[in-house]
């Protein structure tokens, strides 16, 4: 077990636990969960099927040091003092990324500044060159972690964050991170077995990460490039042998899952998404209102969507949501109806009551994800 070692998978706020979930079904070690993170022990094969694989996680770290700060000079030199040269090449380049809870540091970009600072400083005096600074593609990637008087330093082994699948090229106004679209369905209870619909489908995202979820597809099978891969200690021939094992370990889906969209620009390009996805055989996209649409079928239906709301574009939220909830209640028996909400006031004009509420963050507005539970017939008047 010598070669195994700590990882810490970011993802965002309130989806700790679809994470920890995720590794534990991965094969994770020690596993903990903390505020916006989960830690886990694993190998240099675990890392590279983590990065492939976390549907909820944003970047996977490897620390490699700790340490305690007083103050801005403490700080300068024990990063000057970590033997760097044994990770960047003097002639390579690098990036530092960082997050900072700190009364001795205030901003990050400082904290940014200050580490590149101590890096180039000690290449300087060690080499009389240095390696240059590329946010783009570095060779390698130091994210700084700073909580109060605690410093960890650890390698981003992600390189651009993991919601960066691969598959997204056209978007539409208000496009859903996919990392929060597939922690929504994970959330929702979405495993694959039964129909799908997104009724406001926008430019597919949440399409192609259920029928991912569905298939037990990588999220980020598509993605070009991981920061590991550019690491001199990158095993390619383990890659692709991690590669294709969870490529094994796809499965067949046997129900439907439907995206609909009023807009024909969306249509167009939820279906360019889905495309680049090599989903097209599984996804389906019509140009159709919500609101004048009905359930197709008698078979349960599972619906997850992400609403328009007021921030971003202009709707009459009070009317829209009513419609939301009259369409819900007349056109969609045998439904499990899940939603996100920005607009907090928008859920007293659905006209229905939620049997779950769960307060998220959509970027940075205060959101909650909503269930509505339609019953078909006898059940559905009952239940009103």
């Amino acid at each position: 077990m010598e070669n195994n070692f700590k990882m810490i998978a970011k993802c965002l706020y309130e989806f700790e636990d679809e994470l920890a979930k995720e590794l534990r079904e991965l094969g994770a070690m020690e596993i903990h969960k903390g505020v916006r993170h989960v830690s886990f022990v694993g190998d240099l094969g675990f890392m590279y099927k983590a990065n492939l694989s976390l549907r909820t996680a944003i970047s996977i770290l490897k620390p490699i040091f700790s340490f305690k700060i007083r103050n801005e000079d403490d700080f300068y030199n024990k990063i000057n003092a970590f033997a760097w040269e044994n990770l960047i090449d003097k002639n390579g380049t690098f990036a530092v990324e960082s997050t900072v809870n700190s009364e001795i540091f205030t901003h990050s970009r400082y904290v940014v500044f200050r580490t590149k600072d101590a890096i180039v400083d000690r290449f300087r005096d060690k080499f009389e060159t240095r390696p240059n600074i590329d946010t783009d593609r570095p060779d390698c990637q130091v994210s700084v972690h700073i909580d109060r008087e605690n410093c960890e330093i650890s390698l981003n082994t992600s390189g651009d964050p993991l919601f960066k699948r691969g598959y997204k090229t056209a978007t539409n106004i208000a496009p859903i991170n996919e990392v929060l679209a597939a922690g929504l369905l994970l959330k929702s209870g979405w495993s694959g077995q039964c129909d799908f619909l997104d009724p406001m489908c926008g430019s597919g995202t949440l399409l192609v990460e259920a029928a991912m979820i569905a298939c037990n597809i990588p999220p980020n099978i598509n993605r070009e490039h991981f920061a590991f891969q550019k690491w001199e200690d990158f095993d390619e021939e383990l890659f692709e042998v991690i590669k294709d094992s969870t490529l094994k370990k796809v499965r067949s889906f046997n129900f439907d899952i439907k995206g609909y969209d009023k807009a024909p620009s969306a249509v167009e390009k939820a279906t360019q998404n889905i495309e680049n996805a090599n989903l097209s055989d599984f996804i389906k996209v019509e140009r159709q209102d919500f609101f004048e649409s009905f359930k197709k079928s008698e078979r349960h239906l599972h619906m997850v969507f992400n609403p328009p709301y007021g921030v971003r574009l202009d709707v009459d939220i009070p009317e829209f949501y009513s419609k939301i909830g009259n369409t819900l209640k007349q056109n969609y028996p045998g439904t499990s109806a899940w939603f996100i909400v920005a607009d907090l006031e928008a859920i007293k004009h659905v006209g229905l009551r939620p049997s779950r509420k769960i307060k998220l963050f959509n970027a940075k507005l205060e959101s909650r994800l909503l269930n509505y539970q339609i019953y078909e017939g006898s059940k559905k008047a009952a239940k009103q």
